[in-house]
């Protein structure tokens, strides 16, 4: 059963986003850097992608919130399954967002695209969800990949009643976010993770060892 649901594209706050909900109470949080960390768990996913209405239970099993892909291209199927789960659309300005993507996420799953797949490549299913099924396949372009993502924003904040969701911009901290989930504020800073630096290092680090 989830409580919180997460709408933004990565790079919007999400791993710090994750990580205050874990502070939070609201842990275990669905990443991306699970189904990276799990390769049973990026088979399910890569199974998944395509499917208009996959097997929640068994795809998010054992969590009680999600933020970041895999689990936000599917945002409009999970608000309508968990009706009282907390909404949170992280959010910064298109332009932001796409400088941040642009030198990291896009680096990564492009490298994937362009080389020989792995012996199996149902083990990361980033490439095939995000370029294939968020980006229609042009996530190279710059000025699609911005619309995409405004499009995104937009049918949020369409959709979702405005009881029920948060948008939290980039940098917003604690308050926002614990006055929406009906929370005390913690006594720690608001996590700070995953900058482009930090996505990089980590990226050549996985490379390395592979």
């Amino acid at each position: 059963m989830l409580d919180v649901i997460g709408t933004g594209f990565g790079r919007t706050g999400t791993s710090s986003m994750r990580d205050a909900l874990n502070i939070l109470g609201f842990g275990p949080c669905h990443h991306m850097s699970e189904v990276i960390a799990d390769q049973d768990q990026a088979r399910l996913w890569y199974d998944a992608i395509g499917v208009e209405d996959p097997d929640w239970g068994l795809l998010l099993s054992g969590y009680r919130s999600c933020v970041d892909w895999p689990s936000a291209r599917y945002w409009p199927q999970l608000v309508a399954k968990y009706p009282d789960a907390r909404v949170i659309l992280t959010w910064r300005s298109a332009e932001s967002w796409w400088a941040s993507f642009e030198k990291t996420i896009l680096q990564h799953i492009l490298e994937y695209e362009d080389s020989p797949p792995p012996t199996d490549d149902r083990v990361r299913p980033g490439a095939k969800l995000i370029c294939g099924e968020v980006f229609h396949g042009r996530a190279r372009d710059r000025d699609y990949a911005i619309s995409v993502y405004e499009a995104n924003v937009a049918a949020v904040r369409a959709t979702v009643p405005a009881e029920r969701l948060l948008v939290h911009a980039y940098g917003d901290g604690w308050e926002p976010l614990c006055a929406h989930l009906r929370v005390p504020v913690p006594d720690v800073p608001y996590p700070r993770r995953n900058s482009t630096a930090e996505f990089i290092a980590g990226r050549t680090k996985r490379q390395a060892s592979e």
